[in-house]
């Protein structure tokens, strides 16, 4: 059995920009064997899909300790290291967070900048980075490096101006790379010509979200992601294909 730090390592090491790690986007048990036993090496856990499948809604709709529950079967289920999309971190302490993630299993977490519990406002791009830190020290507590993606949801949200949006993006996330991250999010499709900046100019893997139809790995490869994650769409498209499939039986 690979230890909790063993797979931490794992993990991190994974992040090489040119060449990403495919984080196929899972929300239980069964998402997750099948995703392990179409040959992938590591997995994210989606707020989006596991709120989905429980009946609650996205944007913390359900507790940290609701999604810890979803992550421990996982972990049960699989032998791979997980990272865990914490959402805006569910009003909870960071080293409850942390804590709650390592007894979960997981070895990874995505903290965006979206404080959902306060209106969805947007956190200041230094409040963020002192969020980050704060993680990152309750990581270093234990002997477990937990892999911090940080997120910035500018993008998703159309925050200001969309002339210098990229320009506040990357400024936005060098704060949090300075905090402690290891990779970083500026969430959202993006031109090629924006994908390629981010990657050039911010000091971390980026990652990008991926269609796992419309995409394919070599494409975003060639923009210098480091990592690759589905977001909600994995499970769209299985529930488009549910549909089709049953909808034969009406």
């Amino acid at each position: 059995m690979t230890t909790l730090a063993q797979k931490a390592t794992t993990l991190l090491d994974l992040h090489v920009p040119g060449t990403p790690v495919i984080l196929p986007t899972v929300w239980d048990a069964w998402s997750a064997n099948l995703a392990v036993t179409a040959g992938f090496s590591a997995l994210t856990v989606g707020s989006h899909p596991v709120a989905d499948s429980v009946g609650k809604s996205d944007n913390e709709g359900m507790t940290f300790e609701d999604l810890l529950t979803r992550v421990r079967q996982i972990t049960a289920a699989v032998d791979v290291p997980i990272s865990v999309d914490i959402e805006s971190g569910y009003g909870e302490d960071p080293t409850r967070l942390i804590e709650g993630l390592i007894d979960a299993g997981a070895v990874g977490l995505n903290i965006e900048d979206t404080v959902h519990g306060e209106g969805g406002r947007l956190r200041e791009a230094q409040e963020h980075a002192d969020l980050v830190g704060a993680l990152r020290a309750a990581s270093d507590a234990t002997d477990v490096h937990v892999v911090i993606n940080a997120r910035t949801d500018l993008f998703v949200k159309q925050v200001g101006d969309e002339n210098d949006r990229v320009d506040r993006a990357i400024a936005r996330m060098k704060l949090a790379a300075a905090a402690g991250a290891d990779s970083l999010y500026p969430v959202g499709f993006h031109s090629d010509d924006d994908q390629k900046r981010l990657t050039a100019e911010l000091p971390l893997p980026v990652n990008a979200i991926g269609h796992p139809v419309k995409n394919t790995p070599s494409a975003l490869a060639a923009l210098g992601v480091g990592r690759v994650s589905f977001g909600p769409l994995f499970q769209a498209v299985l529930a488009e294909r549910a549909t089709e499939v049953l909808g034969a039986w009406r």
